[in-house]
């Protein structure tokens, strides 16, 4: 069997939620002071990813992060190309932990037009699936967001997520597809309505051997991504914790079966920089066993 495929069975089959380590420029200072680096800790770009790329080490070496309870991680392009252990950073999540990688490739938001924020452009973006392919990456994510319940935007989100995901799928790659409704929509639960709708249908018209995942906002109605789920075309449906706390995430998670974590700033919420070894590992593990209970319904 190939890597790819046993990597497939995993997210098919195996139990475990997702890790999104994949902050990058515009987010990373604020995860950085999240984890106790403040910005005068560090000068210019290339020290503030060495910051977080130490952060990112420090879990993922760590023995509570392992394929027992973890699917998958996503990372950033500059953690792919950069090494863990002496090794490249996708081997060492396969080879090492038995955890899936994923690529974050989407270059951040537009500006706000129709109540949603479609992904910026892309340039290059087939030149980076093929240096992901041969690093050993089995999928890829990319995040737009919907704020308004407002049907043009999100027609529009989702036929941008479906035509990059086909793009990726060219590629020999997994897609996670991630319109990602703000939690402080005014109209979330008409927003989720038009968003299932408008992905069923994005589905629908996929080939029969075309497989995507989808990432989306922990939905108002339990159960409601249950037809996404359960369509033919998707390998797995995971949720983005969308600002809410652990705790308040976890619950909502754990109300809607089949659907498991990928949380970001909720799987590392309590670990700092300055905890000792036994401190950070302690809580990173009660963290991941968490998500992993509200994973698990």
């Amino acid at each position: 069997m190939s890597t790819f495929d046993d990597q497939l069975r995993k997210i098919q089959t195996a139990p475990g939620f997702i890790a999104a380590l994949d902050q990058s420029g515009g987010s990373t200072p604020k995860a950085l002071a999240q984890y106790g680096i403040g910005e005068d800790e560090w000068n210019g770009e290339e020290e503030m990813f060495d910051a977080v790329h130490a952060m990112r080490t420090r879990i993922v070496t760590n023995p509570s992060f392992d394929g027992d309870r973890i699917l998958g991680a996503i990372l950033f392009e500059g953690t792919m190309d950069r090494d863990i252990a002496g090794l490249p950073t996708a081997t060492y999540l396969w080879t090492k932990k038995r955890v899936v990688p994923f690529l974050k490739v989407d270059k951040g938001l537009a500006a706000e037009e129709n109540g949603v924020q479609l992904m910026k452009p892309m340039p290059g973006l087939d030149a980076t699936l093929e240096r992901a392919r041969t690093k050993g990456l089995f999928g890829t994510k990319m995040r737009s967001v919907v704020k308004q319940a407002n049907p043009t935007g999100i027609h529009a989100i989702v036929d941008q997520q479906f035509q990059v995901g086909r793009q990726i799928l060219g590629h020999g790659l997994v897609p996670i597809l991630e319109p990602e409704v703000d939690i402080r929509c005014p109209d979330k639960a008409e927003a989720e309505r038009l968003l299932r709708d408008a992905i069923t249908a994005g589905l629908d018209a996929l080939d029969p051997d075309q497989k995507v995942m989808l990432k989306l906002t922990i939905p108002d109605i339990d159960g409601f991504y249950a037809p996404l789920i359960e369509h033919a075309n998707v390998l797995k449906v995971v949720a983005l914790s969308g600002g809410y706390s652990r705790e308040v995430a976890n619950e909502r998670l754990a109300r809607q079966p089949g659907m498991v974590a990928s949380f970001s700033r909720a799987l590392v919420e309590g670990l700092g920089a300055r905890q000792s070894d036994e401190e950070f590992e302690a809580g990173l593990d009660a963290s991941i066993e968490s998500i992993f209970r509200a994973s698990m319904t």
